[in-house]
């Protein structure tokens, strides 16, 4: 899963004792292991090496600069649905030739920033939102005609949180078939753009592989009736959500999910796009938070850490599972696998909870863990993808800072926030 292990009862990140870095660096904090992001993208390339893939991770799973210009150093592409988000890969030195933009939304200074900046394919999400791509194209004059994509909406069943499907009729994302096609027989010869590829994603958090390969199942006879209306399709872009592994071996490995892709693709003569967020960063990352208090009410023990839904507010939006424990224990209680279901003598139920002013803010309910006290370090599991990204300064607090380790070293690739950074924009 990941460079996260007990070494004698102590949680290292790699080589360095996660304890040195909370000494170091204080909490809460974000932890990430190199070795982990180089590994799980590794093994992504190695596991669709028969096809002509490009690897485009995701930046809104996890943005730091420094993350993404290792990763661009290791070949990747990327996955942006913003000008932030393309600016910063930009920053990194990511290659604008192996980034696609996607988003249902997207303005008009957007579109602008993206075409000019060269990118690889602009993903399109409605006839308007086409009409506007050509009508900018046109206005700026480029040298090349930017390549655009269709998301094409399968309405495939995808079991994960409601907020995470994005591949059933009715969504906000995409276009269904019939209109797809439209959109191929007005613009699939437009002399201001190159309509070439097709775009499907699904959403995020499928356990199988079963959807994917309905999906292409789906989406081959319509490119293949494209083709027969004289449009030239090369790329089929089949988005991200590959799952990962929030417990331990839960999720189908990049080479089960290549295993029912790759041979449906054999000899289609398409290129492959594939936008991968978690299955790369979310083992990539701890995030690491103190015992501040430990209390019981009404027969319930609850354990208050320092760190809140702001920091990490997957379980309360998604109600999402991150596997927690004490960065030091005895050795009875090292965990042989990261489960909701940890069943070990002399465990406690406990909810963990944050100090935010908010119900919704706890990161574990009615979960076992060893005795706890005050002081102790805790660390949330599988938080590189949706974490920091997701973070705020709700309730003024400031964000937390991100720690990069790399064997035995580690550095801090964003500073805790400070007061005056909370109202700096404000004077």
């Amino acid at each position: 899963m990941d460079y996260f292990r007990y070494k004698k009862g102590k949680l290292f990140a790699e080589d360095v004792p996660v304890s040195r870095i909370a000494n170091a660096a204080g909490t809460p904090a974000y932890i990430y292991s190199k070795a982990t992001f180089l590994e799980h993208f590794e093994r992504l390339k190695r596991a669709y090496r028969r096809l002509d893939t490009t690897i485009c991770f995701s930046v809104k799973a996890c943005s730091n600069i420094h993350i993404l210009k290792f990763l661009a150093k290791a070949g990747s592409g990327f996955d942006v649905v913003s000008s932030g988000e393309l600016f910063r890969v930009l920053k990194a030195g990511g290659d604008p030739r192996k980034t696609v933009f996607a988003g249902v939304g997207k303005t008009d200074d957007e579109i602008t920033f993206a075409l000019k900046s060269g990118i690889a394919f602009l993903n399109v999400e409605s006839e308007q939102e086409l009409r506007t791509v050509v009508d900018i194209a046109k206005k700026l004059k480029l040298k090349e005609r930017p390549k655009v994509e269709v998301r094409i909406n399968p309405d495939i069943e995808y079991k994960s949180h409601k907020y995470l499907v994005t591949s059933k009729a009715q969504t906000k994302f995409g276009v269904d078939f019939s209109i797809g096609k439209k959109l191929f027989s007005d613009y699939g010869h437009n002399k201001f753009i190159n309509l070439c590829g097709v775009h499907v994603h699904l959403g995020s958090g499928g356990k199988t592989i079963d959807p994917y390969v309905a999906a292409v199942k789906k989406i081959l006879p319509f490119i293949d009736r494209l083709r027969s209306y004289g449009f030239a399709i090369e790329t089929l872009d089949l988005g991200g959500g590959f799952a990962a592994d929030y417990e331990s071996d839960t999720a189908p490995s990049a080479e089960i999910y290549a295993a029912g892709i790759v041979p449906l693709l054999k000899d289609k003569n398409l290129k492959l796009l594939v936008e991968p967020g978690k299955s790369i960063a979310a083992n990539a990352a701890i995030l690491l938070t103190k015992v501040l208090y430990t209390k019981t009410s009404g027969g319930k023990k609850f354990v208050i850490v320092d760190a809140a839904m702001n920091d990490l507010i997957r379980p309360a939006l998604y109600d999402a599972f991150h596997f927690i424990w004490p960065v030091k224990v005895d050795s009875k209680w090292l965990p042989k696998e990261r489960s909701r279901n940890v069943k070990m003598k002399g465990l406690e139920i406990v909810d963990v909870v944050g100090p935010v002013c908010e119900g919704s803010d706890f990161f574990a309910r009615d979960r076992f863990l060893p005795p706890v006290k005050r002081g102790d370090l805790l660390a949330i599991f599988t938080v590189g993808a949706y974490g920091f990204t997701m973070a705020s300064n709700y309730n003024a607090r400031p964000r937390p800072p991100e720690i990069l380790v790399d064997g035995n070293k580690f550095k801090i690739i964003r500073p805790r926030e400070s007061y005056d950074d909370l109202i700096e924009s404000e004077k």
